[in-house]
């Protein structure tokens, strides 16, 4: 018998997926007499008029059965007498792309359906170029509907020419090309009399023969997904081996603190074995103590490295736009961290393949990116190790599931650039001030009486004999971000320059009193995280109605025109800042008992 299969089946909306499958299970009696019967009762309250519907076999979900169509991965394990398989059935609606991706990281070889009546469509041309880009290269496309076509072969050579033209760009091992009708049952499990001129094998047998090369892994690589300490006595590593194997005695190394060590014992569940192999859920414990968690990889391989800087491709699945300099979740095989797109390199022409200039990423996009992680991981090129090499990018505020990715490279300059410690430090430079570096971030809508507020608390610091400095929005954007518009991507990286500046005057021993209306919550979070402890955000809460009533520099009326666009409370949002640490309304407060609150609420100790 031939190696376990697992494949997926994908195509457009209506291609007629599940009910290939189906019918393959039914016509080769490989399900059991009771799914039989159901499925025959089932048809008969269906939309099929009383025919068998076969796609009943495997869409489960009563919305699937209603619409008609499939929106989760279905699972089917099924064994014939030559080989078992496993079948991931993927919906074909754009809304649920992320669920047929999911799938396509799970097999090895893909079963594209394609509706003869209508050829090749974008969403066909998006699953050829998910299934490359998930690392599967044996792929079948199954020409479905030949029955309403009248089995025309010059269609069937058509469609097979502009999908010959659209795999031209994807690595390839294995391709076939097979008529068939899902309802009717041509070509599924034997050769259909309707397809004469068609000389190969019906989609079944072809499964049960092909050989898929093999992608294990030669190296050893466990990633560590727990810990277990039953008792004092023993400390072992759990998880999943990835690739390779090993045995007691072998000598590992722990990334990524690259400490090495032998290995004293390996169990399989319950039962001490001496060696295991890739595929294998094991507890393996080493010689002497080593400071191995959750996201540490046990490696033999000497060339596996950290890094926290790479080239990815990543397919997009947010409802929300990607754009630089957002923080995401990153998860590597275990391990988890904070993840940032320094920027987008290109976007991928589903159509086309070709590559094309764009500053943001929306849902169903693919593209190559410079991802940049808060902290070094264990990570490899995908091309080297599957494993290792994939990565999903999770919404910070939503916790959905944003990108999945594969790594193409690390970034050179990842290991030749190092943070330089001084000998003079901030606390040095603090002390020669005799002050507290502190940033206060003042933020609220343009009017609001940030810069006038700033203005005035500098003056009575510098009066009082401390050394600062203002960062004021406008300043800047004349100069240092001269080159940032106001689109929301322009924002993000404006608030992070600023933040950085802001920290490095705060090293130099300086009191930073930035006036920006930063909008975005996560940018003024983002901003906190980068300053430390020396930053506190006051916020300005004069109302928008006042704000326009003032209307200082005429800026509002413009908006209100339209000569504005993205105008901060007029055509793009102000979110508040849920925990300042300050607020002040210029409405009710006058700048001198503004000036003051500020003083006595950051300044009383010194």
């Amino acid at each position: 018998m031939n190696r376990l299969l697992k494949f997926i089946t994908c195509g457009s909306v209506d291609d007629g997926k599940s009910t290939l499958i189906g019918h393959m299970l039914y016509d080769a009696k490989l399900i059991f007499a009771d799914q039989k019967q159901a499925l025959e009762l089932d048809s008969k309250v269906g939309s099929n008029d009383g025919a068998l519907d076969y796609s009943l076999l495997l869409d489960g979900l009563m919305a699937e059965r209603e619409q008609g169509i499939t929106i989760d991965v279905a699972y089917r394990f099924f064994s014939t007498e030559k080989r078992s398989f496993i079948v991931a059935d993927t919906p074909g609606h754009e809304e649920y792309t992320r669920n047929m991706a999911v799938g396509a990281s799970f097999a090895e070889l893909a079963i594209i359906l394609v509706d003869a009546s209508q050829g090749v469509l974008e969403q066909t041309k998006r699953h050829v170029r998910i299934c490359s880009f998930m690392g599967i290269s044996d792929f079948v496309f199954a020409i479905n509907k030949m029955d309403l076509i009248q089995y025309d072969q010059a269609v069937y050579e058509q469609i097979r020419t502009d999908l010959e033209q659209l795999l031209g760009g994807c690595p390839v091992s294995s391709v076939a090309y097979i008529p068939v009708s899902a309802t009717v049952g041509d070509n599924i499990t034997t050769k259909s009399l309707q397809t004469g001129w068609y000389h190969g094998k019906p989609l079944l047998t072809y499964l049960e023969d092909i050989e898929i090369e093999s992608k294990e892994e030669s190296q050893f690589y466990l990633p560590i997904q727990r810990v277990c300490r039953p008792n004092q006595e023993f400390r072992g590593f759990q998880g999943q081996i990835s690739g390779g194997d090993v045995k007691v005695g072998d000598e590992i190394i722990a990334m990524p603190s690259e400490q090495k060590a032998h290995v004293k014992e390996i169990f399989l569940m319950d039962k001490r074995v001496t060696e295991a192999s890739q595929g294998m859920a094991v507890t393996v414990s080493l010689d002497r103590e080593i400071d191995i968690s959750r996201g540490c990889v046990l490696t033999k391989d000497e060339t596996l490295k950290t890094s926290n800087l790479f080239k990815a491709e990543i397919l997009w699945m947010d409802e929300d736009a990607l754009l630089p300099d957002r923080e995401y979740n990153i998860r590597i095989a275990t391990d988890t961290g904070i993840a940032m797109i320094n920027r987008i390199d290109f976007k991928i022409d589903i159509q086309t393949g070709n590559h094309l200039s764009s500053k943001d990423l929306q849902k169903n996009e693919m593209a190559q990116v410079e991802v940049y992680l808060s902290k070094k991981m264990v990570l490899s090129a995908f091309a080297d190790n599957q494993k290792l090499g994939r990565f999903v990018l999770i919404n910070r505020i939503t916790n959905q599931t944003a990108a999945c990715g594969v790594i193409r490279h690390t970034m050179r300059r990842a290991d030749n650039v190092y943070w330089q410690n001084l000998d003079v430090t901030r606390d040095v430079r603090a002390e020669k001030l005799h002050q507290m570096p502190k940033t206060l971030w003042f933020t609220g809508l343009s009017g609001s009486g940030k810069s006038t507020i700033v203005n005035a608390l500098e003056k009575a610091l510098i009066h009082e004999g401390y050394h600062t400095m203002i960062l004021d929005g406008d300043n800047v954007r004349l100069g240092l971000n001269r080159d940032l518009g106001f689109e929301e991507r322009d924002r993000i990286e404006n608030i992070r320059r600023v933040a950085e500046v802001a920290k490095l005057m705060n090293d130099a021993g300086l009191i930073v009193l930035v006036s920006f209306i930063s909008p975005y919550e996560r940018d003024r979070m983002k901003a906190r995280e980068i300053i430390g402890d020396a930053f506190a955000q006051i916020y300005i809460s004069t109302s928008l109605e006042e704000c326009e009533r003032r209307d200082v520099k005429g800026l509002y009326k413009k908006a209100r025109a339209g000569l504005i666009p993205n105008f901060t409370g007029i055509s793009s949002p102000y979110e508040t800042p849920a925990e300042p640490d300050l607020q002040i309304d210029t409405q009710t407060t006058s700048i001198e008992q503004a000036v003051a609150l500020l003083l006595n609420h950051f300044f009383k100790e010194n």
